[in-house]
């Protein structure tokens, strides 16, 4: 048996390479003949390495012009060709897909997950997309149990061996899975399919019996593997018991103690996250010791040695203090290494692109190895700042495709019965068309946000939206910000009818009561296909295979009503990915972890070296327990932490590396990998922080890509328009907004600049507040009186009436409703206590009255309440559902409104109501607490009366008319800002007050 390894500093392809041609791995076949490098095969894990191999060879100066027989060992169909065996063997059943086990098995989990001992495995009964996961979690378990060829006999011992253990729920959970694993493989073979890992390891143990009558002693070299499956592991021992057969070992730890690999097979020991693990135990599986093994292209580097001893079993740490490095050997062991320890994902992803571009630019080809296909989205995403377009091996998940995006927004409008976020979204996809062009599309688009939706609430569903259509035309509708015509009108709705039609069968499913996951995927693929038909979307084929394998699966799967869809369509689509077809340069990719132990680029950078990230976290799974995992046979999920180490390992012997992690992921702090702990725990503090200071180098260069030299921050905004072009009328809360902020009335007025919006924005209580405004102004202008018997049915009535106009937020309307019944009691007390002291009431009451200045200036309003007192004076009243002002402000005369009221009464400028003095200015707060309808009067310095007070205000805001408007004097932001307002005026950002704001010191608003 020849078996041999290649060190992780060695460049394992080029070595392979070169051990073919100088003849160590061919056990002295003939060289002499010219075309002798065709008769070796060599068997590697993936295409991408076969391809790197073969370039390998190429570049050799004795390369004859013939490759050798390159093949991959996966266990496809496709690799079975050069194994095929010259004896008859029975055909294997096709190949159930994880899509068919996906929906086979969701109706198994929802039978057992409603039956009476499922339901008490569950806090609350599981939604659809739980189920669809839980029943991808339940494949992955029988994988496991055909990948290490144990049976379901073993899972149905635990509970025999394990009973006084196991508490209720995990004996329930066993007693489902003896089902499951049990009627799974009868399906298959009803149906005559097989599960693709059982056909895969029947192909290897198929390729293992045929390679002695196929290759004879012509040289067989597997290459690269590390026999983690049996199958596989069989066909290694295959191969290298054959005369001219080796395999070869990716970084083999040759220097490994006694003690150490005595260690590695001890469960005791957990040596399962170990790097060696699997390496130890497929020599075991060979018969062989690591005596046996012989290294190839032996050079000597101190960082194997190194990152071996980091990464040693936990029982043999104690050690470090005798095996560290002198300082000599460890500066030569970590040259080359630098370590990118960023603050967050977006300066790792930049850091990384930044190191990769200098690379390139030197001439030098670039790995980047990362589990996470969030950053690694990221890194492609900086690396096009530089129109570097790379190319990521793994692609993007369907789901999050431009393809799965659209699918997404569909349902979202249908589900959503087409609210206005949902709807203008859609049109803004690009792939949205509708037989029409992108340009006709985007002025549709523009023209049902801006002349149709904002500002509106249309009741839901199409029906809503045409009703809203006609009053625009018609001219019905408040706040309109862009006018349609006619012509414009009658595109819309025939947009609206097409996307209908479109979305028919769609809408048919969300109204069943139940649905099945093939006729979810059918009705979102005919809406794509009419929807998207001309546009370029990426990821749509693959969206059409998908969308084709469910229909074929028609019938199948856990039936389910349709709600949540988006997590269900997550859980449906998991597995299928959208592959870039583009051409991509050849210098730099994006590579899963499987390629760090077989590429060598002359820069490799290991990415998302975060704790749960790279090693992933250790997850048994629903199903199993991890000591339930190990009473079975089954190896632990820490087994996938051993590969994930041995893979850092192997990427670490690369002559240049870096290695990367963020302080935080999201809005939540990260820890750096164990891995790279481990490491800054063997080499000490100094030569950690050196390590950090090489990579603080692309750090530095990642803030300042989008850095400037020179901070200019915005100045506070002095626009300085003509007298002539500023208002000369005003409303009563204008003149607090002229007193705070004239920059605002100049937005307004000058630049004619109104606030839109916000688009669909949900009832909030400034809206409730002014509907609560709207129904006590109408019982007081129909003349209802308080004191009357029906008075609070009245009110009641009144409200219904109202709040009719959030029937699209029906819940929320109805909870208001109930609440407004106790304001209508508290304001009907509020009113018959001091109704002896009224005479008449009047709401909503418009007044004005003019300045005497020069071309005169008017000042115009609209008081919640003005009464008649039976003492002759008026009693103005203010009602606040918020917060009336503090009396600091109303007794610096900040707070203009009422006492410029008194002073319109007074003037005789109120609609039918005779000059009188106001004898008080009242805030009344409604709520619900004990402060509710209990009236607050306007705080007046001390000594003066109110009309003294409106006096005075009413000469500050005629100074501050004529200063600020008819004068060409600038017109400043944020003049005398409200303390403790928590919102944003409506023209802050205009006059990017976050940036001058924070250079004066202010507390931003």
């Amino acid at each position: 048996m020849k078996l041999y390894s290649i060190a992780p500093h060695t460049p394992f392809l080029p070595c392979l390479a070169q051990a073919v041609m100088e003849g160590p791995l061919l056990d002295g076949w003939d060289r002499s003949r010219p075309f002798w490098l065709s008769d070796v095969t060599i068997v590697v894990p993936t295409r991408r390495a076969r391809d790197t191999l073969a370039e390998a060879f190429a570049v050799r100066p004795d390369f004859s012009g013939l490759l050798p027989d390159i093949r991959t060992f996966g266990g496809e169909e496709a690799d079975e060709e050069p194994f095929l065996p010259p004896f008859d063997a029975p055909a294997l059943p096709r190949a159930a897909s994880g899509l068919r086990r996906r929906l086979v098995l969701s109706r198994l989990v929802a039978a057992w997950a409603h039956s009476s001992d499922g339901r008490l495995a569950f806090s609350t009964p599981p939604t659809a997309a739980e189920i669809f996961s839980m029943a991808e979690s339940l494949g992955r378990l029988i994988d496991d149990l055909i990948i290490e060829e144990r049976s379901p006999a073993d899972i149905r011992a635990l509970g025999e061996q394990m009973t006084q253990e196991l508490g209720a729920y995990w004996q329930q959970t066993l007693a489902f899975l003896d089902i499951a694993l049990t009627t799974w493989p009868q399906m298959l073979a009803l149906e005559g399919l097989g599960d693709p890992a059982a056909l895969r390891g029947a192909r290897l143990d198929r390729q293992a019996m045929a390679a002695p009558h196929l290759f004879g002693d012509r040289p067989v070299i597997a290459a690269g593997s590390t026999g983690s499956i049996p199958a596989t592991a069989r066909l290694l021992g295959a191969i290298a018991r054959l005369k001219r057969g080796a395999v070869v070992l990716p970084g083999l730890d040759m220097d490994m103690s006694a003690a150490t690999h005595a260690l590695l097979f001890s469960n005791e020991a957990n040596p399962h996250g170990h790097p060696q693990y699997g390496l130890m135990h497929l020599l075991r599986r060979l018969g062989a010791a690591p005596a046996d093994v012989v290294e190839l292209c032996p050079e000597p580097h101190p960082r194997t040695r190194l990152v071996n001893l980091a990464l040693a079993p936990t029982q043999t740490t104690a050690l470090w203090s005798e095996q560290r490095f002198e300082k000599a050997d460890l500066n030569r062991a970590l040259a080359g290494v630098a370590i990118i320890a960023a603050r967050n994902e977006d300066e790792e992803a930049r850091a990384i692109a930044l190191a990769a571009r200098a690379a390139l630019a030197g001439g030098r080809s670039v790995g980047i190895v990362t589990p996470d296909r969030n950053l690694a989205r990221r890194i492609a995403a900086e690396l096009r700042r530089f129109a570097i377009r790379v190319d990521d091996a793994a692609g993007a998940p369907l789901f999050h495709a431009p393809a799965g995006r659209l699918a997404r927004q569909l349902l979202a409008l249908v589900s959503g019965r087409y609210a206005p976020v949902d709807l203008v979204a859609l049109l803004r996809n690009r792939a949205v068309l509708l037989g029409r062009d992108r340009v006709r599309v985007a002025r549709l688009a523009d023209h049902i946000d801006l002349g149709l939706l904002r500002g509106q609430r249309p009741a839901p569903g199409l029906a809503g939206l045409r009703a809203l259509l006609e009053a625009q035309l018609a001219g019905d509708l408040p706040r309109q910000r862009r006018r349609l015509d006619a012509e414009d009108g009658a595109a819309i709705a025939v947009l609206l009818d097409e996307l209908e039609a479109a979305l028919a069968p769609l809408a048919a499913v969300l109204e069943d009561n139940v649905t099945s996951a093939s006729a979810l995927a059918s009705a979102l693929w005919s809406a794509i296909e009419t929807i998207s038909a001309g546009a370029p979307l990426h990821g749509r084929d693959e969206l059409a295979g998908w969308a084709e394998e469910m229909a074929g699966l028609a019938g199948e799967g856990h039936r389910f009503a349709p709600r949540g869809l988006e997590a269900v369509l997550a859980a449906l689509m998991a597995g299928f990915e959208v592959r870039n077809r583009e051409e991509r340069r050849r210098d730099i990719a994006i590579w899963g972890q499987l390629d760090a132990r077989l590429m060598s680029p002359d820069l490799m950078i290991l990415g998302a070296l975060n704790e749960d990230k790279w090693p992933g976290p250790a997850d048994p799974g629903p199903w199993l327990s991890r000591g339930m995992r190990l009473a079975a046979g089954l190896e632990p999920p820490e087994r996938m932490q051993g590969l994930a180490a041995h893979d850092f390992a192997a990427a670490m012997g690369n002559g240049e590396v870096i290695l990367a992690f963020a302080d935080r992921i999201g809005s939540s702090p990260a820890l750096p990998s164990r891995l790279v702990q481990r490491l800054d725990a063997f080499v000490g503090r100094d030569a950690a922080d050196e390590l950090r200071v090489r990579g603080g180098e692309w750090l530095a260069a990642a803030r300042q890509v989008d850095a400037v030299e020179t901070v200019r921050p915005a100045a506070r905004p002095l626009p300085n328009p003509p007298p002539a072009s500023r208002p000369r009328r005003l409303s009563v809360t204008e003149i607090e907004t002229l007193m705070r902020s004239p920059y605002d009335l100049y937005a307004r007025h000058v630049l004619r600049l109104l606030p839109l919006d916000a688009l669909g924005e949900d009832p909030d209580a400034r809206e409730r507040g002014t509907i609560i405004h709207a129904i006590l102004a109408r019982f007081v202008r129909e003349g209802h009186d308080p004191e009357a018997s029906g008075a609070l049915e009245t009110l009641l009535a009144l409200a219904e009436a109202e709040f009719s106009g959030l029937d699209a937020i029906g819940e929320r309307r109805d909870i208001w409703l109930r609440r407004f019944a106790t304001t209508a009691r508290q304001f009907l007390d509020f009113e018959r206590e001091r109704a002896p002291s009224v005479l008449k009431r009047h709401a909503e009451i418009r007044g004005r009255f003019t300045l005497q200045l020069a071309g005169g200036f008017t000042i115009s309003g609209q008081a919640d309440r003005v009464d008649q007192m039976r003492d002759g004076t008026l009693e103005i009243l203010d009602f606040k559902t918020g917060s009336p002002p503090g009396p600091g402000s109303m007794r610096a005369f900040e707070a203009p409104q009422l006492p410029l009221e008194a002073l319109m009464a007074a003037s005789g400028g109120m609609e039918n109501i005779a000059a009188a003095p106001a004898g008080a200015l009242t805030y009344i707060k409604i709520g619900l607490g004990p402060e509710a309808f209990r009236p607050s009067a306007f705080a007046t310095p001390q000594g003066m009366t109110v009309m003294e007070a409106a006096a005075e205000v009413g000469r500050l805001a005629q100074g501050h008319i004529d200063f600020f408007l008819l004068r060409e004097t600038p017109m400043p932001s944020r003049l005398l800002p409200l303390k403790g307002q928590r919102f944003p005026g409506p023209y802050d950002h205009l006059s990017r007050m976050a940036e001058w704001t924070a250079v004066d010191g202010e507390e931003e608003a």
